[in-house]
């Protein structure tokens, strides 16, 4: 590996970093992005029933609300529980707007890598290229130059391609992982304004 860094030269560091960048964001996701942590199953039974037990209360919204992303959302219903309809359901949108937000974090980051990696691939490309044809003199070619130049364009050209593909590949489907968390936080939502004014059971 340090063989190939010291034949590439400075156009591979951008490259590794990148790469750094990317994994780090990759495990960080895949731990955050738990369905267990987002959307933990029975959270939404519990609170019906204690809401039908013992009533909403601000302690008990507190107490929903630290325990998860979905909490946090049903907690701001909780609050409203009291108000009409439509007030209930814009507290929970609104608050479920800043959940995504924050489910989405680092996506960004990791999308700009997928996208931009073959290009910085392509430009060592070049830069491997110049040196190349930079090689050719008037005597001949010099092997060393000429040697260099194709190491870099091509482990370049490589690095920038295997780097891309996971980073596209894990952006996409933690963009799927969360767009199915939405639905299932919105599902939810819906069933708790629904009890909460008596307009189903259960």
């Amino acid at each position: 590996m340090f063989a190939i860094i010291q034949a590439v030269g400075w156009p591979i560091w951008p490259l590794i970093l990148a790469s750094v960048i990317a994994l780090a964001l990759i495990i960080e996701r895949s731990i955050t992005l738990r369905r267990s942590r987002i959307v933990p199953p029975g959270l939404l039974d519990k609170v019906l029933n204690d809401l039908r037990q013992i009533g909403p209360s601000a302690e008990m919204a507190e107490r929903v609300a630290a325990h998860s992303p979905l909490g946090r959302v049903l907690a701001a219903g909780l609050r409203n529980v009291h108000s009409p309809r439509e007030v209930m359901k814009e507290s929970i949108e609104e608050t479920g707007r800043a959940v995504v937000h924050e489910l989405e974090r680092f996506l960004t980051t990791l999308g700009t890598i997928a996208a931009i990696s073959p290009l910085m691939g392509l430009l060592g490309t070049i830069i491997g290229m110049i040196d190349i044809f930079a090689s050719q003199g008037v005597s001949g070619a010099n092997p060393a130059q000429l040697a260099q130049g194709i190491s870099i364009a091509l482990y370049t050209t490589g690095l920038g391609l295997i780097i891309a593909i996971p980073a596209m590949i894990f952006w996409r489907h933690f963009r799927a992982l969360i767009d199915s968390f939405v639905i299932d936080m919105e599902q939810q939502a819906i069933k708790l304004v629904e009890v909460a004014h008596g307009e189903r059971r259960a």
